[in-house]
């Protein structure tokens, strides 16, 4: 458990956080969100003591291990498999469980060639992936994960997903995939207006309570600020009177307490759409027997034959490395095909976002020129500075050079360049990669107006199952057209790394031993004559089914009750650390402990009859 009481942290002028408290109770599953630049990894760095702490305290109990996601890479050991096995820890019988580092690394994605290879060897994401796989084998008390997903495929954020669930101790996630984080989280916590406010359940239920105590917080400061013009009113028409002068100076006392009349100011979220042009006629492209490899490297797409219409809505996924982004390109007719051909409609205008290109960016420009240079005609330059805006670059940042902006802020740079040309086309490749969730949000409304075509690469669930209706999808050695949703891809084909051999998914769940006490047939009996024999087989499946179902009753009952104090004791825990007072906050942490153990032995309790009652209910059919 960690308690964080009343820190601030400043850099020059900027505010980060402002007498913020938060705490992190045993084996919560805390996702972090907020704007970009709002504190998030200063907070992990503060936890960690690598950044000062301007005010507060960060309480942190003795031998209490933290693991922490390095992006630094220090690798001492020959193989990858040895460097992940350095981590671990002999069990009670003196032996090192390297069973448990192989499963992580598998289920990050590498394979067993990629074991063997030394580290330098690796990719720089994959370098990244085994320091992941370190600090998950190192079993500390508490993750510390920003921007885990960033260097993974959609296959192993899947399979890192039903790790966290499954985690035994505490987790602090940031991270811009809502999806994900709603997936994993037991709690949320917003960096909001300096302060943090942390709510049980997801990132839309935390946007709920803060939008509810933003609505009663402007209601209270304007009548505030009427009441306030009212005594001012009195003070003035009374100030001179000396047989009014005790009154005057209570109202001034009392005036002063009130508020100010300042408004609250609203953190801009990015709000665009994109430019379509139009197309004449249906078909877009064809793609007929396209086949590609790299020079000495493995064919990536083998015989892909595909029409894209106009107003296609097609999600390109599949694991790292595999030629997701190598499509896009050959489409862009950046690289050539070995075989096959791509033959685009003449009408076709395209419009690329990729990683390559955010590295093209004239670094020397600032976001006003940079964006002004994808603008054709001259007359129609001034809309350089309205697009900046757009991309929340306003006043004097548009006019901030490219070399020194983040790499969030660089992919919204382009995301304007790509504003300032119409298209009927868009190619996007990772687009939500270093853009928070307010701007994903944006994008994904900005791409369901769009009325043109757009292919997309990538690893966001969230994105795929609200954009796509068509696949490409590279998997199992293979690329091929899904004609379908994402939701309709899971159902019916899924992932070839989470099936057994049988065909049926393989979600690493261990599933525990139903004890049913009588051996029961197959189903009740039927036949007219046996109506004695049906009558006692349902006398008899009662006496078995009914006392589940009221032990499940009452522990959801009970589950309930102990999950309302939670939100009590949470209430008043967020009020003592307002005041600061420490006593009152142990006091109420011990309790939120103990009511969270509680809580977990309830679910506990309830996963168990409940899954008494559905094989009973198996057992004993009507």
């Amino acid at each position: 458990m960690i308690q964080i009481q009343n820190i601030s942290k400043s850099f020059g002028e900027q505010v980060l956080l402002d007498g913020a408290s938060m705490l992190v109770g045993d084996h919560e599953r805390v996702g972090l969100v907020g704007r970009n630049g709002c504190g998030k990894s200063t907070l992990f760095k503060m936890i960690l003591g690598q950044e000062c702490i301007d005010g507060g305290s960060i309480d942190i109990p003795k031998k209490y291990t933290l693991g922490y996601l390095q992006q630094h890479l220090n690798f001492t050991h020959a193989t990858v498999h040895e460097e992940a096995c350095s981590v671990l820890k002999p069990n009670e019988d003196g032996w090192i469980e390297e069973h448990k580092v192989e499963a992580i690394l598998f289920g990050l994605g590498f394979d067993e060639e990629s074991m063997h290879k030394s580290p330098s060897l690796l990719s720089g994401g994959f370098q990244i992936r085994l320091n992941l796989a370190k600090v998950l084998a190192s079993e500390p008390d508490m993750l510390l994960l920003d921007e885990p997903t960033n260097y993974l495929d959609i296959v192993s954020m899947r399979w890192l997903s039903r790790f966290l669930r499954s985690w035994k101790g505490e987790v602090l996630l940031i991270t811009h995939d809502h999806h994900f984080m709603d997936e994993v989280c037991t709690h949320t916590v917003g960096i909001h207006r300096h302060k943090m406010r942390k709510v049980k359940g997801t990132v839309e239920k935390l946007r709920e309570t803060i939008a509810e105590e933003e609505e009663v917080a402007q209601r209270t400061q304007e009548n505030e600020a009427k009441k306030k013009a009212q005594l001012e009113q009195v003070i003035e028409r009374f100030r001179y009177k000396a047989a009014k002068a005790a009154m005057v100076q209570s109202k001034i006392k009392a005036a002063a307490k009130l508020a100010t009349g300042e408004r609250l100011t609203h953190e801009r979220n990015l709000d665009f759409s994109f430019t379509e042009a139009g197309f004449p006629g249906k078909r877009m492209l064809q793609i007929k027997g396209l086949t590609f490899a790299y020079p000495n490297g493995p064919e990536l797409i083998t015989d892909l034959t595909m029409e894209v219409f106009k107003g296609d809505r097609i999600a390109i996924i599949g694991p790292n490395g595999r030629g997701k982004t190598t499509l896009l390109n050959l489409i862009a007719n950046e690289l050539k095909p070995v075989a096959g051909e791509i033959a685009p409609n003449p009408n076709v205008q395209i419009n690329y976002f990729g990683q390559t290109n955010i590295n093209r960016l004239n670094l020397d420009n600032t976001v006003e020129e940079e964006i002004a240079s994808a603008i054709v005609e001259v007359s129609q330059k001034s809309r350089a500075r309205g697009l900046a805006g757009l991309m929340m670059f306003s006043g004097d940042a548009a006019l901030k050079k490219v070399k020194v902006l983040s790499g969030g802020e660089r992919s919204r740079v382009l995301l304007g360049k790509i504003l300032a040309t119409p298209c009927n086309m868009l190619l996007l490749d990772e687009p939500t990669n270093h853009l928070d969730m307010e701007s994903i949000e944006s994008l994904i409304d900005a791409l369901e107006d769009y009325e043109g075509t757009a292919m997309v690469v990538t690893h966001d669930e969230e994105l795929l199952h609200a954009f796509a209706t068509r696949l490409v999808v590279f998997d199992g050695g293979k690329c091929r057209v899904f004609e379908g949703t994402y939701a309709d891809f899971l159902e019916k084909v899924g992932w070839a790394s989470e099936k057994k051999p049988g065909g049926s998914e393989s979600a690493n769940i261990k599933v525990s031993n139903i004890d049913v006490k009588t051996d029961a047939p197959t189903s009740a009996p039927r036949a007219k004559e046996d109506r004695k024999a049906r009558a006692d087989y349902i006398a008899e499946r009662s006496k078995i089914i009914k006392p589940l179902e009221k032990k499940l009753a009452k522990l959801e009952e009970d589950i309930a009750k102990a999950e309302a104090l939670g939100g009590e004791l949470e209430a008043k825990l967020v009020t003592a650390s307002e005041t600061g007072d420490g006593a009152a906050i142990t006091a109420i942490a011990k309790d939120m402990d103990d009511n969270k153990k509680k809580v977990d032995q309830l679910y506990e309790d309830w996963e168990k009859i409940s899954a008494e009652l559905e094989a009973a209910k198996d057992k004993w059919k009507l």
